[in-house]
C-alpha cells in the first residue's frame, strides 16, 4: 500500500482512455484536457474500454 501525502488530490478521468498511451501521452492528456501539472503531486486515475484495466500516474519527488 502506498500512503499519499495529506493534500493530495485523486482525479477520477472521466471516460475512456487509450490503454496504448504510455506515461508521457497520459502527462500530455492532464496538461492539456485537465489543464494542470502531472508532476503536481496529485494522483490521477484512467479506465480502459472495457473497464478491467486502470493506470496511475502519480508523480513524487524521485519522479513518476
Amino acid at each position: 500500500m502506498i500512503s499519499l501525502p495529506s493534500g493530495t488530490r485523486i482525479w477520477l478521468v472521466a471516460g475512456v482512455t487509450d490503454m496504448r498511451k504510455s506515461f508521457n501521452g497520459l502527462g500530455e492528456q492532464i496538461q492539456h484536457v485537465l489543464d494542470d501539472n502531472p508532476f503536481s503531486g496529485h494522483l490521477f486515475i484512467f479506465r480502459g474500454r472495457r473497464g478491467d484495466t486502470i493506470k496511475i500516474l502519480w508523480a513524487d519527488a524521485d519522479g513518476l
